[in-house]
């Protein structure tokens, strides 16, 4: 290990960074931090060496575990070949070659692309494209956008203007104008420690109706969820809860978008949550897995009906003025490719389903610990729900994914929640390595 790796050397070099981490308590993290240094299929390891297994997909984003080969030697031939090409009036092979792969794994109706560079602005550009869609339809009346409470959907204006998790809105005052907000599902005293889908909470999708006649029906664009509202505290959507929803959309004439940034690209043992559930929306938000988070993109997916209604003015005139300087950039579109490619060859977008009832039992094998409240489950995704101490929220949650780290395993926390989705490579012995070390941690966190 040379100099610069020494973890004094590192310290000292975080005290004075001019650093700014984004979700993050910038001073505690650089009294002592917690660092990845290189990574390989489930596994990250700290500059010091130490081995740490990855039991939330780093960001709910490497599906296909880390540095797989084929994703990097697509990556290296594509940064070799074209290192940008323009977006605007102009484009590259890849892009169309990338767009024409996706719609093989795309549910069923959805056939037209629109590339992002992140799932928050894949988010803002699935509300522009709904604002607009009414618009270029004669009902430009239709401004309203409803998201829904506890929901998350990125860091751009209009996302966290329909997101719902208090404190990432508060501090940033009005945001956007014409945005309201429909009641979360967690229910605690009804569902605790359902598996699966809870009973209960169907009914909660009504508040939908609530909206519209508060506002009238006329005015509402959209209605943004997560199938699973993940960041948030993954919350499972009561049985018959969305397809409740997509009948009051189609009621009244309004989009629903499904932001499927975290549910997609296998997390549930299907391609999509889309798919999962059985229920259509109108418009798909994607990222994250979409590259195995090996370079950032994002997209939104889209029914024909919606992209065709923008095709009907002159033919010489931009149809819709919105896109990225770095829209379908080579790079990412190398990735996407060589992604798809291990995701297909590997039949990794199913075989969380066969996972999942091994993770389930997994998962409520901790209900007997220390603090814990409430235990959830889909697919390959598990919330451990613990008390939170008096007068000091989050901070049990702190602790636990600090500890985790320390006995060399990575867990997100979302409050005093404690969130789970490994790679979708995840053997058995890793499932029982990653709950055998939750339980540890529970115990040791008073």
């Amino acid at each position: 290990m040379n100099e610069r790796a020494r973890p004094e050397s590192i310290a000292a070099t975080l005290e004075r960074s001019p650093y700014f981490m984004p979700f993050s308590m910038n001073r505690a993290f650089k009294k002592a931090p917690r660092l990845m240094a290189r990574a390989e299929g489930m596994y990250y390891y700290t500059p010091e060496g130490r081995k740490i297994l990855d039991g939330t997909s780093g960001l709910w984003c490497v599906n296909a575990g880390h540095c797989r080969k084929p994703i990097v030697e697509a990556v290296q031939k594509g940064v070799a070949t074209l290192d940008f090409a323009p977006s605007f009036q102009m484009g590259h092979p890849l892009a169309f070659e990338f767009a024409e792969r996706l719609t093989k794994f795309l549910p069923e109706g959805m056939t037209k692309i629109f590339f992002t560079n992140s799932g928050s602005e894949s988010v803002d550009t699935a509300l522009k494209l709904a604002l607009a869609y009414h618009r270029v339809r004669g009902e430009g009346h239709r401004v309203r956008l409803i998201g829904r409470e506890k929901g998350y959907h990125g860091v751009n204006f209009g996302g966290t203007a329909v997101g719902g998790i208090v404190g990432n809105r508060k501090i940033f005052g009005a945001l956007v104008a014409g945005v309201d907000h429909i009641r979360h599902t967690h229910d605690l005293q009804r569902n605790a420690f359902s598996r699966g889908q809870p009973k209960h909470g169907a009914e909660l999708a009504e508040d939908l109706e609530r909206l519209t006649q508060l506002h009238d029906p006329s005015t509402i664009a959209a209605v943004i969820v997560e199938p699973v509202a993940c960041s948030g505290g993954i919350f499972v959507p009561p049985v018959g809860y969305l397809q409740k929803l997509r009948e009051i959309c189609d009621k009244h004439g309004i989009l629903l978008i499904f932001d499927e940034v975290i549910t997609g690209w296998g997390r549930l043992g299907k391609p999509f949550a889309t798919d999962h559930f059985g229920v259509m929306p109108d418009l798909i938000t994607s990222a994250k897995g979409i590259t195995n988070g090996t370079v950032p993109m994002g997209a939104v997916f889209m029914k024909e009906s919606l992209y065709e209604a923008f095709m009907t003015g002159p033919e010489l005139a931009i149809e819709l003025p919105h896109g990225y300087t770095y829209s379908a950039h080579p790079l990412a579109c190398a990735a996407g490719l060589g992604t798809l490619k291990v995701y297909e060859d590997e039949g990794l977008l199913t075989r969380a389903a066969e996972l999942a009832p091994y993770w389930e039992e997994a998962a409520h094998s901790l209900k007997d610990c220390p603090n814990v409240i409430d235990i959830r489950n889909i697919g390959l995704i598990a919330a451990i729900e613990l008390a939170p101490r008096a007068g000091a929220p989050s901070a049990r949650g702190l602790e636990a994914h600090v500890k985790a780290f320390e006995k060399g395993c990575y867990m997100r926390v979302s409050g005093d929640t404690i969130a789970l989705a490994p790679p979708l490579i995840v053997q058995k012995s890793e499932i029982d390595q990653l709950f055998g070390t939750a339980r540890e941690v529970l115990k040791s966190v008073a």
